[in-house]
């Protein structure tokens, strides 16, 4: 009796165990099961202009990114309203995870080579996971190939680098929003008065105006009494137009530089004072599926 007792015990434990696993796998198909949706496409690439977005390069993709920033338009027809003058940036960004990206780059103006990673801290989810922000950290470093400061120039002088934080939100499919507190540190400055550590909040901003196109806007500000007079705070418009395996963004810029310690502490050329530095540009990006790796979250 107690054999029979104990095996319809056990065949009881074992059919509510069964009945538990088949109800499970039916809250699963009928979708009741909680998910965690990520939020994608904040902006069409991984920078907005001149600094970066909230965006990432995806797991095992290779994006090719070649820049230019032509000579001022005020110089009018003389020089094809600044396009016979250029400066140049070629880089390679990498996504090793679809939370961190690696990249390098070459710039021809002061023959700049740089190199950054950026890293996903928070990211921005609805469903199981409720996250109302994207969190991201970047840390850059570049190095000036060459001596050009009247001062005494060491070669580890010639090193600059750049902390930033990225936090931002994807409102609606039509509106992105970001702010970008940043650090950049110069090991050697252009002048003894100027700090080598330079603060500044930078903005930014993405509106969808169709499936393709996109209108984009960044503006750093510097606080005060940290550059010479002659320097400026840099602002960017431009519009994102997105063709397949291509992103091409079109902008105006006051900047002619596209690294960090360029465009936040070296611009002197503004929108409106005199003279005006206003800028025709572009980027373009191509994306490149090398691996396609697993992704930690």
């Amino acid at each position: 009796m107690k054999k029979i007792c104990s095996f319809l015990l056990l065949l009881a434990l074992f059919s509510r165990s069964v009945l538990a696993q088949d109800e499970g796998n039916l809250l699963s198909l009928l979708g009741d099961e909680p998910t965690t949706d990520y939020t994608t496409a904040s902006f069409k690439t991984t920078r907005v202009v001149n600094g970066h977005s909230l965006e990432n390069t995806a797991a095992g993709v290779l994006d090719f990114k070649i820049s230019h920033r032509f000579s001022p338009v005020r110089n009018g027809i003389f020089d094809l309203f600044g396009l016979d003058g250029a400066t140049i940036r070629i880089g390679l960004d990498y996504g090793i995870t679809d939370r961190l990206m690696v990249g390098i780059g070459r710039s021809s103006k002061e023959k700049i080579l740089d190199g950054f990673a950026k890293y996903k801290i928070l990211r921005q989810s609805k469903g199981k996971k409720n996250m109302p922000v994207t969190l991201s950290y970047l840390v850059d470093a570049q190095f000036k190939t060459y001596a050009t400061n009247d001062r005494e120039e060491l070669t580890s002088s010639r090193f600059f680098y750049t902390h930033q934080l990225l936090v931002g939100r994807k409102f609606n499919e039509s509106l992105t929003l970001q702010l970008m507190p940043t650090l950049v540190h110069r090991n050697l400055t252009k002048t003894p008065a100027e700090k080598n550590d330079v603060f500044a909040l930078g903005v930014a901003g993405r509106i969808k105006l169709t499936k393709r196109i996109t209108l984009n806007a960044e503006y750093y500000y510097v606080l005060p009494d940290q550059l010479a007079d002659e320097y400026t705070n840099v602002l960017s418009l431009g519009f994102d137009i997105e063709t397949g395996g291509h992103v091409f963004q079109l902008h105006f810029t006051n900047s002619a530089d596209m690294t960090y310690k360029g465009f936040i502490t070296e611009t002197t050329e503004g929108w409106f004072n005199e003279p005006t530095g206003i800028r025709f540009g572009f980027n373009i990006a191509r994306v490149f599926t090398i691996v396609k790796p697993k992704n930690f979250y």
